[in-house]
């Protein structure tokens, strides 16, 4: 094959340079604490500062790219706090990537499984920052390389957790005049269930007839106070309700899914694909939140929802209050899904007081927009992760 001067190489010699140029020359991880516009409730703790791992990984063609992991007031939601993920990045996964193509974003997964168990938000922090940088590298958006985006925007879920219910119903309807959001989920389960189904009656009554509300009981609930209680959400125009009880008690989500005439959403019971092959055959729920910090990389998350789809489950995309960044990594391979039915809660960057970003996502007719530059189409703000970055 011939090539004449200026025309595109063969495609051995780009796979050879595109190895070449995009092998990890640094991962670095910072932990981040950034403050909440308000406190945020969930049935085990509260946050007023969101916790971040930001990834940062530099390619030896000298592109950075950014992935942000998060938690939820510690090692309280899952396992992982940012301190153990800036340990265990720093010490196992980390020295296992550098030198390593950037391009091979399936093999970096392997050998960070090879590095470490489980720590699947840490990892899918990398795997973000390695998609943002072979996206900048080859000036794509990151859906691109992911099969490309099938919608360009996702209705909008914001999450009420105070559990004042007057200031809840002040949030909601502010959000609704913004145009930002106009459907809501309730966080329950850290109160005792009455004064819960009172916040919920409350915000019900005040809200549009019709409006989508998702009742969110982390976990917080028993087999039996779901059979008392699930009526009553049900007769309070509840749309969804997400994972009920613990997650592993498999055979009693099995039940109340079947007794429950409002659907369940399956979360902290589904990371794993093995998990997922169980849950849906078991048929403890007929949607799913899908979060990278639970699934470990994009392309890890796009393989649970082909089993929970396989399964006729239907697809919610899911949210650890991320900034603009990680929000950011969530919206491009959520749109790359075939099917996405109950929208997505990536509201992160509205509820803190200040985003990482110089350019934080649009939100505009109650939908968030996927972003339109290379990688993950937004800017890091070294000023605000300077400013909210922890040493210790």
């Amino acid at each position: 094959m011939t090539v004449s001067p200026g025309a595109i190489s063969p495609a051995a010699d780009l796979s050879t340079d595109l190895l070449r140029d995009t092998a990890i020359r640094r991962i670095t991880a910072r932990m981040i604490a950034a403050p909440t516009t308000r406190n945020h409730k969930l049935s085990n703790t509260s946050v007023t500062h969101q916790g971040y791992i930001l990834v940062e990984v530099l390619l030896e063609n000298g592109v950075i790219g950014y992935g942000e992991g998060s938690t939820l007031g510690g090692p309280r939601w899952a396992e992982e706090s940012v301190e153990a993920m800036k340990a265990n990045i720093d010490t196992y996964l980390a020295p296992a990537l550098v030198g390593q193509p950037g391009c091979n974003l399936e093999a970096a997964t392997l050998i960070m499984d090879r590095a470490a168990k489980r720590n699947y938000t840490a990892k899918s922090a990398i795997d973000m920052a390695l998609l943002d940088a072979l996206g900048k590298t080859l000036n794509v958006p990151a859906h691109v390389l992911l099969g490309g985006a099938v919608r360009t925007s996702i209705e909008a879920i914001w999450a009420l957790a105070s559990g004042d219910a007057a200031q809840e119903v002040d949030e909601a309807q502010a959000m609704i005049q913004r145009g930002w959001f106009n459907r809501f989920k309730i966080k329950l389960g850290f109160a005792d269930p009455a004064t819960d189904l009172a916040r919920l009656g409350a915000l019900q009554k005040a809200l549009p007839s019709g409006t989508m509300i998702v009742a969110d009981v982390n976990q917080g609930w028993s087999e039996a106070e779901c059979i008392r209680y699930l009526p009553e959400l049900h007769d309070l125009g509840v749309s969804l309700i997400e994972q009920p009880i613990a997650a592993g008690q498999t055979e009693a989500s099995a039940r109340i899914a079947a007794r429950s005439s409002i659907p369940i959403m399956m979360d902290e019971s589904v990371s794993t694909l093995s998990e997922a092959k169980r849950e849906v055959a078991a048929a403890t729920g007929s949607v799913l939140s899908l979060k990278l910090c639970k699934h470990g990389s994009v392309h890890n998350l796009k393989r649970v929802a082909g089993i929970a789809a396989a399964g006729g489950v239907q697809m919610y995309g899911g949210c650890l209050l991320e900034s603009s960044i990680g929000a950011a990594g969530h919206l491009h391979v959520f749109a790359t899904l075939p099917h996405l039915e109950w929208g997505t809660e990536q509201f992160g960057p509205k509820i803190l007081v200040e985003d990482l970003v110089s350019d934080s996502l649009r939100y505009e007719d109650f939908r968030v927009h996927l972003p339109t530059g290379p990688g993950l189409g937004v800017t890091p703000d070294p000023e605000m992760i300077d400013k909210y970055a922890r040493n210790a």
